[in-house]
């Protein structure tokens, strides 16, 4: 088991004073199985209404609007989470089911926001190909490890080369791109196979070897979940399944489901954006 405090904070400085704004942040980390939240806070400067609730996807939620004028939006998420590994995790071969399985009308029924293409995750005919080669034979389970495992010798992790928009047929052809192109790449390279899968957000620590108590600069970062009888959560960025340092905060189909800060503003010319994760490892 890990504790972690997680802190992350997002500003936006305008070139011309913001009239209003409103705004819905998705920070707050899940209580799953194997996942304990023990705070959570969202600040906002300046100081705002704010209401939550659970979205569609199960995802905590808080909005707020802020109606004086303004330069400077500050939103500051403080979470401290205990992560387990729970059962059902990467190991657990008994629950895995066969392509028949997922072929089933009724369980396609249910799992069918998780099999659908969509506009960020749809695979060209490439990608698609060589991920067929990949999964070979192999049974749903096998034939996802495989896929994933496999997208890291083919995507370079380099920031600044994509953006929110970029869709997983681009990224594959740039052969570049961040944890969320490693992830849209998967989820298309997955759901054109048959096997559900979906996007997750959230926060990963990203030095095993830091000392209790030690702040480290952390990551905003994506990775997946497929489903072949369970969902098994795997990092294609790091090619590697998510573990005791990844936090939970957001499931959808992609990631524009799940973006952490997003609304709309009245005035304010320009923006700069500046986003810092800082996490510490307390157990």
């Amino acid at each position: 088991m890990s504790r972690l405090r997680v802190v992350h904070t997002t500003s936006i400085e305008y070139d011309a004073p913001v009239r209003a704004s409103y705004n819905e942040v998705r920070m707050t980390p899940a209580t799953l199985p194997g996942q304990h939240v023990l705070e959570a806070r969202v600040e906002v400067s300046p100081r705002a209404a704010a209401s939550r609730y659970t979205d569609y996807w199960g995802t905590h939620v808080v909005a707020f609007d802020t109606q004086v004028p303004h330069t400077r939006l500050d939103v500051v998420a403080t979470n401290l989470v205990e992560v387990e590994v729970p059962p059902g995790r990467p190991g657990d071969t008994t629950a895995h089911v066969g392509w028949d399985d997922l072929a089933d009308r009724a369980l396609q029924d249910e799992l069918v926001e998780w099999l659908a293409p969509r506009t960020a995750t749809r695979p060209g005919p490439d990608l698609l190909a060589q991920s067929r080669e990949v999964a070979g034979d192999l049974p749903p389970h096998e034939a996802a490890l495989a896929v994933c495992s496999w997208l890291g010798g083919h995507l370079q992790y380099v920031p600044g080369v994509t953006g929110v928009h970029t869709s997983a047929e681009e990224a594959w052809a740039e052969g570049r791109g961040v944890c969320q192109d490693f992830v849209h790449v998967g989820l298309g390279a997955l759901r054109a196979l048959g096997v559900p899968a979906r996007y997750v957000s959230g926060y990963l620590h990203p030095d095993p070897s830091a000392p209790l108590g030690q702040a480290v600069v952390g990551q905003s970062h994506a990775w997946l979940e497929w489903w072949a009888g369970a969902w098994t959560p795997f990092d294609p960025t790091n090619g590697r399944p998510a573990g005791l340092d990844h936090v939970v905060v957001a499931t959808g189909r992609d990631y524009g489901d799940v973006a952490p800060l997003r609304g709309i503003v009245s005035g304010g010319g320009g923006s700069r954006l500046d986003v810092s994760v800082e996490i510490t490892r307390l157990r």
